[in-house]
């Protein structure tokens, strides 16, 4: 019995020194998207009319421990057994190894091109121009691009040949060979900032040309420069979105529906309680998230009754539902208003379904 006890002792303590690989994820808090964070409006809108909302369209949350934080083993035995937890691998979360601070700062980017996206989204589907351009959204440091190219820059043309959308730069780039020039016709950053204060259109162009270089991709060599490029946009109102200490670009389709609600009479809840996530894109396409799981438990324990879940994840939310909650596929933000106004008026036998 002593040698057992022992035994016992050796294992507890091992567990609770031994590392282990894992880190854990759990529900988050959520955020109605129609009311206060903190004390103030998450959303606030300037220079257009806006209405009186109710209800909740609440954005939902995943905790996850930090990049530095390692498990111990009775930890992450623990975490297995619970039933509103998941651990997972650390790499899963922070890959090649990956710093906390640059995974926050990753987030971050992510959840402001969110922000943009749910403010385009909205606004189209209300026939609201907007104006948008391509810019050079990131320089690789040590690229070729590196000091002649920098975030913010807009992108008229390559190679004389008007871009229109971002992907139309890496296209143009990659007809050249490793090693050959390519011109980049551009805005710089200061002057498009200086004529966006100005309320005007930025005329002032200059050629840049950068010699390409060689991917570093496994599969075909191609010609790069080292920038990504993305999409800004000039809005004819003002928007902004007040929620600090959120990451991630999970948030888009709640962004998006709390913005819609307020520009328009009524309410797109009918005051019911919904919950919901996805990533959304300037045309309104909503992707899916991480941690689906832990977003269906963190909205109902809030009361959410109905949940609005990107058609990808509806399979993995469909294995274990919250008692309570109804989880309603959607593919686009047409298809949540769809929903939504189903859900208002009360006729909800036909509302799409996530099966498993």
């Amino acid at each position: 019995m002593l040698a057992s006890t022992l035994m016992l002792i050796a294992l507890l303590c091992a567990g609770v020194l031994i590392p282990v690989p894992y880190s854990e994820m759990s529900p988050g808090p959520t955020v109605n998207t129609l009311g206060e964070h903190d004390g103030e409006p998450v959303l606030q809108i300037a220079g257009r009319k806006t209405y009186t909302t109710s209800g909740h369209l609440n954005m939902t949350t995943v905790r996850v421990t930090s990049a530095d934080y390692r498990m111990n083993l009775v930890e992450a035995v623990y975490g297995w057994l619970a039933h509103d937890n998941k651990v997972v691998p650390h790499d899963t979360l922070y890959p090649d190894g990956k710093t906390e601070e640059q995974s926050t700062q990753e987030n971050a980017e992510e959840f402001s091109q969110s922000q943009e996206s749910a403010k385009v989204a909205a606004l189209k589907e209300l026939d609201v121009p907007v104006k948008s351009w391509v810019i050079v959204s990131t320089v690789v440091k040590g690229s070729p691009a590196e000091g002649r190219l920098h975030a913010g820059d807009v992108i008229k043309a390559v190679d004389g040949t008007t871009v229109k959308e971002p992907a139309d730069v890496a296209k143009l780039v990659t007809q050249h060979k490793p090693g050959q020039d390519v011109v980049f016709t551009i805005v710089p950053a200061k002057e498009q900032a200086a004529a966006e204060k100005a309320n005007r259109t930025a005329t002032k162009t200059q050629d840049v040309t950068i010699t390409t270089a060689t991917s570093d991709d496994a599969g075909e060599k191609r010609a790069i420069v080292g920038i990504s490029a993305g999409t800004d946009h000039t809005f004819p109102f003002t928007i902004d979105i007040k929620l600090a200490d959120v990451g991630g670009p999970s948030a888009g389709l709640m962004f998006a529906l709390g913005i819609y609600d307020k520009l328009t009479p009524g309410s797109l809840t009918g005051g019911k309680f919904v919950a919901g996530t996805g990533t959304i894109d300037d045309e309104g396409k909503v992707g899916p998230i991480g941690g689906i799981e832990m977003k269906t438990v963190g909205a109902r324990s809030q009361g959410a009754q109905y949940f609005l879940t990107p058609a990808d994840n509806c399979a993995a939310a469909a294995k274990d539902t919250p008692s309570g909650l109804r989880l309603v596929k959607v593919d686009t933000i047409d298809d949540a208003l769809s929903a939504l106004k189903d859900i208002r008026s009360g006729d909800t036998a036909d509302l799409p379904k996530c099966t498993k």
